[in-house]
């Protein structure tokens, strides 16, 4: 079966589609690793953030200066 021929076993709009040689199958799977490689960077950022909070250092008191800074209004 030539191009031609599979081309009119399509649906008009599917037809349309093959014409402009877009592959859904294909941008899905694109965006399916891209989904994959963020749920692995936020996973290794979960860990790191754990193993901090776990971390005896933690617990350390936060500097006057830095309190100080983060907690009043800004002024410019």
């Amino acid at each position: 079966m030539g191009r031609s021929e599979w081309l009119s076993t399509l649906p008009l709009w599917r037809r349309c589609l093959a014409m402009l040689n877009w592959r859904p199958v294909y941008d899905i799977e694109q965006r399916t690793k891209r989904l994959e490689i963020e749920i692995a960077e936020l996973a290794e950022i979960e860990s790191r953030l754990n193993a901090l909070l776990r971390s005896p250092d933690s617990c350390l008191p936060i500097p006057a200066e830095i309190d100080s800074d983060s907690s009043g209004p800004s002024q410019r």
